[in-house]
């Protein structure tokens, strides 16, 4: 193995660890408040929106990076909500994470599952919707994930990336500098970087924000064509 792919490696196993041991206080966190809990409400918004610009119907959804299935669990109420799968790396997040689904209204329409964001276990063009927040700053392999999104999701499906925005002096402080020095290895991608990566997978209509919580982060929205 190549030292660059050594040190991929390390890194996300690095992160597995760290996620491990924060599983069974995960949802006790003050960081829920300040960015996790505005992170779902964004993504909710985004996806009622993407729903209000096509036709009825079902839908299918993945989380990538799913932590202890927050999202997920509000996406239940939903009556459209199909199929929600929550993807984490870290077997202690997918196991909590589990345990709520099982206890939700309709267990049988929700699923979660351990697994690498750069090699997801899902057959080409099975989602309608893909989001992923507070976790893309993990991902060793950038590029490698955003085309399993982009390969996951069906036509007209859409992607919601939510991590920290640091191109302002108040983000790198935090994200580049605070961030970076407790969880170790983790890269917060500019905005300009981010536009990027989703272009080179091959996905359209690409919109990006700031959203102004505790810590500014960086919306980015992108449909498959």
């Amino acid at each position: 193995m190549a030292p660059t792919d050594h040190h991929r490696q390390r890194v996300k196993t690095h992160a597995r660890s760290h996620f491990e041991k924060w599983a069974l206080s995960y949802d006790r966190s003050r960081l829920n408040e300040v960015v996790f809990f505005p992170s779902v409400r964004r993504c909710q918004e985004e996806i009622l929106r993407w729903k209000a610009q096509r036709p009825k119907g079902a839908f299918r959804a993945l989380d990538v990076g799913c932590g202890t299935g927050t999202l997920l669990s509000v996406l239940e109420a939903d009556p459209d909500a199909e199929l929600l799968v929550g993807l984490d790396y870290a077997e202690g997040m997918a196991r909590r994470a589990h345990e709520k689904f099982t206890a939700a209204d309709e267990p049988e329409r929700m699923m979660a599952v351990r697994g690498d964001s750069e090699r997801l276990p899902f057959v080409d063009a099975a989602f309608d919707v893909v989001t992923c927040c507070n976790s893309f700053h993990h991902y060793p392999h950038q590029e490698r994930a955003v085309a399993e999104f982009f390969r996951v999701l069906r036509p007209g499906g859409m992607l919601v990336l939510i991590d920290g925005f640091r191109d302002n002096v108040i983000g790198w402080v935090i994200f580049d500098v605070c961030v970076a020095m407790v969880e170790k290895h983790v890269h917060h991608a500019s905005w300009s970087r981010t536009r990027s990566l989703l272009k080179e997978a091959g996905f359209a209509d690409i919109t990006q924000k700031k959203m102004n919580v505790l810590a500014p982060l960086l919306v980015s929205r992108a449909i498959k064509r």
